[in-house]
């Protein structure tokens, strides 16, 4: 008798799903410079998503505020690996400048910090950050804004301030465990369902933010945090940029999922050069997730640096 292999509706969904996920990450790439370029806000445009935030859409967000509680998202920047994670490779360092007190006087105190503070902590990635050849965001090339102290266009300091109504997609929550898995590549339909779950729809202008639990790990664990990465495929990705956020965040350190193997981060290609989308990377979501705040209004102003490729950001949420 010939041997069958039989998959129920369910396991089958899955496998479809899994071939489905594994062909778009195959076979996506950038778009070419004439697909690209220029940008939906004008050939000069230097700020992408960031055009989203106006004063109706402000006011609009203001709206979700029921409570007024605060919620920061941000990690504190500390050369103490116990208690933070600054990414392999990249410097934080604070130096306290010797002060002698005086008797009856009044005597200031400052300190030295020696740090990539564009690409450190809890980061917004701006533009300049990711190149595709010799093109960034709305093609502009390398050659003609590089300089020794910066760039000269798609400088951070351009993206101004991030005001609009937050989304937490809690997919830690959703799968019922305290974090995903390492090698754990997040697709359409866990969005789908953890928003369903949530009763939360994402609207045009939204941040959103992704919980995977896996921000756990630092500061406890940082070789593992920063090593493999759980996070949103390429799939999600594409889905994501269709619902038009004004910025993408989550706990780990690479938004996008991550592995020895996967160094493409096809997504930061998508969000950052192609789309013109900001990235969050290192977000404290544990209480925000706790909670089940799925609805806030979000706060991020990115540091004036100019000409830098992102900031040290200390985003809040309001209830």
């Amino acid at each position: 008798m010939g041997k069958y292999l039989y998959f129920g509706n369910a396991s089958l969904f899955l496998l479809l799903s899994l071939i489905q996920t594994n062909a778009i990450a195959q076979s996506w790439e950038i778009a070419r410079e004439a697909d690209r370029c220029p940008s939906k806000w004008g050939a000069d445009d230097e700020r992408g998503s960031a055009n989203m935030v106006t004063p109706t859409s402000v006011l609009n967000a203001l709206q979700v505020v029921k409570t007024g509680e605060i919620y920061e998202l941000g990690e504190v920047l500390t050369t103490d690996p116990e208690e933070s994670y600054i990414n392999r490779g990249r410097v934080f360092n604070i130096y306290t400048k010797p002060v002698v007190p005086v008797e009856g006087r009044r005597v200031s105190s400052e300190e030295l910090v020696v740090t990539e503070l564009g690409q450190v902590g809890t980061q917004l990635d701006g533009f300049t950050h990711q190149m595709y050849g010799e093109s960034f965001y709305n093609c502009f090339k390398y050659k003609d804004i590089v300089t020794r102290s910066g760039y000269q266009k798609l400088g951070i300091e351009n993206v101004g301030s991030i005001i609009s109504r937050g989304i937490l997609i809690d997919i830690a929550g959703y799968k019922g465990v305290n974090m995903v898995a390492q090698d754990y590549v997040i697709t359409v339909a866990d969005i789908r369902q953890a928003l369903a779950r949530q009763n939360t729809k994402i609207q045009s202008g939204d941040a959103v933010i992704i919980n995977t639990g896996w921000g756990k790990n630092r500061g406890v664990n940082n070789e593992n945090y920063g090593t493999n990465t759980p996070g949103i495929g390429i799939e999600a990705g594409l889905w994501i940029v269709e619902q038009q956020p004004v910025l993408v965040g989550t706990d780990t350190c690479c938004v996008e999922f991550r592995s020895p193997e996967n160094r493409r981060l096809d997504v930061h290609s998508l969000m950052l050069i192609e789309k013109g989308i900001y990235m969050i990377e290192n977000m404290n979501l544990e209480k925000l997730a706790n909670d089940k705040v799925f609805e806030f209004l979000f706060v991020v102003q990115p540091l004036k640096l100019k000409g830098a490729t992102g900031s040290a950001v200390a985003p809040i949420a309001i209830r």
